[in-house]
């Protein structure tokens, strides 16, 4: 029997199977799916195998050496999946395997070292040299990392030890995988024993008493940990029970779970609106029998998308399939568990970013072992390893950040499609802004369209004030709050009622000048000025976290005249509290959410009512619900109106509009205050006025006629080297190829520098392809990226690719 394995190599010229000979004592263990542990020239390395065959084409196989698991962590699907990724998104087929697994199973290598024959009868003469020798006799194979890090000076015993034949040293292919166990004690004996023993232990054996009265009243299992600490004793009193027979101890294996400790209020069912009820009906038609369903809901802010996400799942559930949530963003994973742990318990496991290694991985083996129903987690839960998979959500599908912005480069969007083809599930792509593409798609009958128009209860929506931020200047308002919003957050604060304030700026400023000579602090390693940061007062680039210390004097001309210009999330707390004292803010950024938790804890606390103000970037735009909020100021409209990208007025459109939906979402009505210097852009126009249609018949157009997604698909290819020259005649040797292979009716952009020129110290240049969605683009692209493989081999240049990208900068 033999194996197809595709091995951890993940360069182009080994971007292909290799045939191993199964040996017959790991025959039961090796499975389409399986990592194995196999020789490839000198050394051991991790594989996946993706076939298995009686046959091997080749003349002379070499032996799996191990499996890594006892049960595959990719199902059939995923290794056809992974392939579908490896030819759409132009990487290699290792790679797109390995992106489907938690970061603990990915590869890892260790040196171990052990003793030969000869070794286990040499004496060394130096006691030192004994002291290593007895080490490795007592614990091999050792990790070599730890013989070094006790003996630091072993490294010539080590050398001298492998040439005379004493030590061996071998690389094993493993993973920092570990499980989480836990004791459990039992009675070893009848209720009638233990009182027995009870009335012969002495008197000063009192802890031991007090064991046994425990299981006397309570007979049955008890993890240790929590008997110890109910009755405040030592292992000593447990450990002496299970010598002298009378209580049994195992081991047993306990999932970390990140949720311990935490009740969730049940959730009960709301009364369906008469459009929540007909989406409901529509989506259930697609249910039965199962096909492949995919459908936009589009719903205003507002208008109970959620309730129809749980409905639908739990008649998902009740057919005995499987369900995916995924939310674009961390911060609104606790709201999400908080409604579905509400209604399916223990049936739901979550998987995003700031959960532990090992808390992901035991909430990974749940779903492989089908011990849960509903996964809700970022972008990565895609790969949720379900096996009936009858039900996949995006919420909030428009956002950017369900695109990998590291190899491979995939869209969950587009995995969610695979996978539901592959399932016969229903894909629900829900938002009350939705992409470009959805929209176009829904409007054209590729997909099933759903609307739900109005907010639960016919709530208004909230009434948008667009602030010229231009005329505030020349009526001498230099502040960076209007007045309409001094005037609406005064009135807030006096009704006790809560505010969004929304600027999608992080940091204290965004630039520092000194105004004597001009200069402007730069990063050193990125053509890009530093943002200044109060709260630890240094100036930090956010491309590749360069810091310096805040300056006191110009570096150029030796000027104080150092000032600090634009604004970020720390600015505006600050001047919150010296326009309105005693104001409580709540400042959601990258800065305050660093640590595990703290998403939950911020939101947590402005829920009940511990902060007047919840400010922030557009971690808060989406999805966020909260009562008592009546009053969103979005402080700068237009930030990213004008950066170098064809998205740019539809990301201004959604984040208006979503992050003006946090406002007036109960019985108290909201408004909206848009401060911007461009009032007359059909983006901020249209987003003031709620309405998506006429928006995106204006956008459409445009894309139209300049050939943009949905018309056209693009592929990015950007090439990075810290010598310009090459770069630059790199960069147009390639797209000489381009134009040679693309056929008419494409067309190939630049090569021009990158929009942001240099990232760590490496110059970026970058040419785009616009093409039709023909099969033989992506096909011949994909020859010319492989032969480009040897080029890279000489000059050191990077080559990304990004096929149909989110980002252009």
């Amino acid at each position: 029997m033999y194996a197809r394995v595709i091995v951890d190599v993940p360069v182009i010229d080994t971007d292909r199977p290799f045939d191993y000979r199964i040996p017959p004592a790991l025959a039961p263990f090796v499975q389409v799916g399986s990592r194995v542990s196999v020789p490839f020239g000198p050394r051991k390395l991790q594989g996946f195998v993706i076939e298995l065959s009686e046959v091997s084409e080749v003349k002379k196989t070499r032996d799996i050496l191990d499996v890594l698991d006892v049960e595959p962590p990719l199902t059939e699907e995923m290794v056809w999946l992974a392939r579908r990724m490896s030819e759409r998104y132009m990487c290699t087929y290792y790679a797109a395997l390995q992106a489907m697994i938690p970061a603990v199973l990915r590869s890892s290598y260790e040196k171990q070292i052990s003793l030969t024959p000869a070794g286990e009868m040499f004496v060394p003469v130096l006691p030192e040299e004994q002291a290593f020798y007895q080490y490795i006799a007592k614990r091999q194979p050792v990790s070599w990392n730890k013989v070094i890090k006790e003996f630091p000076d072993a490294a010539g015993w080590i050398d001298e030890g492998i040439k005379q034949g004493r030590l061996t040293v071998e690389q094993v292919v493993g993973d920092r995988a570990t499980t989480k166990n836990v004791t459990i004690l039992s009675p070893a004996v009848s209720i009638e024993e233990l009182e027995t023993a009870l009335e012969k232990l002495p008197k000063t054996a009192v802890r031991q008493k007090e064991v046994l009265s425990h299981f006397i009243h309570f007979y049955g299992p008890i993890s240790q940990p929590e008997l110890l600490s109910m009755l405040g004793i030592s292992n000593h009193a447990i450990k002496s029970l299970v010598d002298k027979g009378l209580l049994n101890s195992q081991e047993v294996e306990d999932y970390r779970d990140p949720f311990a400790g935490r009740k969730f209020k049940p959730v009960t069912k709301h009364v369906f609106t008469a459009q929540q009820q007909a989406v409901i009906d529509g989506i259930t038609e697609g249910m039965n029998p199962p096909v492949y369903f995919p459908c936009l809901l589009h719903g205003v802010t507002g208008s109970g998308k959620t309730e129809v996400y749980l409905e639908i799942m739990e008649r998902t559930i009740a057919q005995g399939r499987e369900a995916i949530l995924l939310v674009p963003e961390i911060s609104l994973t606790p709201q999400m568990v908080n409604r579905f742990k509400g209604r399916f318990g223990s049936q739901v496991a979550v998987m995003h970013s700031r959960l532990s290694q090992g808390e992901r991985y035991d909430e990974w083996r749940k779903i492989r072992r089908g011990e849960v129903k509903v996964v809700i987690g970022a972008r990565s839960a895609i790969f949720a390893p379900f096996q009936n998979l009858g039900l996949i959500i995006l919420d909030e599908e428009h956002e950017g950040s369900y695109k990998q912005e590291e190899t491979p480069r995939y869209h969950a969007r587009t995995i969610a499609q695979y996978r539901g083809m592959r399932h016969k599930a229903v894909v629900i792509f829900g938002s009350a802004t939705p992409s470009m593409e959805s929209y176009h798609e829904a409007r054209r009958g590729a997909i099933r369209f759903f609307e739900m128009k109005d907010r639960v209860h016919n709530r208004p929506l909230p009434k948008v004030i667009v602030v010229d931020m231009r005329e505030e200047l020349r009526e001498g308002n230099r502040t960076m709050f209007s007045r309409p919003l001094m005037a609406a957050i005064h009135d807030r604060l006096s009704k006790h009622e809560q505010m969004v304030m929304f600027l999608n700026r992080r940091g204290f400023s965004t630039f520092v000048m000194c105004r004597s000579c001009g200069y402007v602090a730069q990063c050193p390693h990125c053509d890009i000025s530093l943002t200044y940061h109060r709260s630890n007062r240094t100036l930090r680039c956010h491309y590749c976290g360069f810091t310096e210390r805040e300056p006191r004097v110009c570096p150029e001309c030796g000027s104080e005249h150092i000032r600090f210009f634009g604004a970020g999330t720390q600015k505006v707390e600050e001047e919150l509290a010296r326009y309105f004292p005693g104001i409580r803010v709540i400042r959601m950024d990258v800065d305050t959410t660093g640590r595990k938790g703290a998403h939950e804890k911020l939101l947590q606390a402005f829920r009940e009512g511990k902060g007047d103000v919840l400010l922030g970037t557009q971690m808060i735009a989406k999805g966020l619900d909260f009562p008592n909020v009546t009053l969103v100021g979005v402080l700068a409209a237009d930030s990213m109106l004008h950066l170098p990208d064809f998205r740019a007025a539809e990301r201004t459109f959604q984040l208006i509009t979503q992050v003006g939906g946090r406002a007036g979402r109960h019985e108290k009505t909201g408004e909206v205050i848009l401060q911007t210097y461009n009032t007359e852009h059909y983006s901020i126009r249209y987003a003031s006025q709620h309405n998506y249609e006429s928006f995106f018949v204006e956008e459409i157009k445009q894309r139209y006629e300049k050939n943009y997604p949905p018309y056209y698909r693009l592929i990015l290819f950007t090439f990075a080297h810290e010598n310009v020259p090459l770069v630059v005649k790199t960069a147009e040797r390639f797209a000489k190829r381009l134009r040679e292979i693309i056929p008419p009716g494409a067309y190939l952009l630049g090569p021009v520098a990158s929009p942001i020129a240099r990232i760590k110290d490496r110059y970026r240049f970058q040419c785009m392809i616009k093409y039709k969605n023909d099969p033989y683009v992506s096909s011949a692209v994909h020859r010319i990226v492989r032969a480009f493989e040897e080029e890279r081999k000489k000059t050191g240049i990077t080559l990304t690719v990004d096929v149909d990208p989110q980002m252009m900068m």
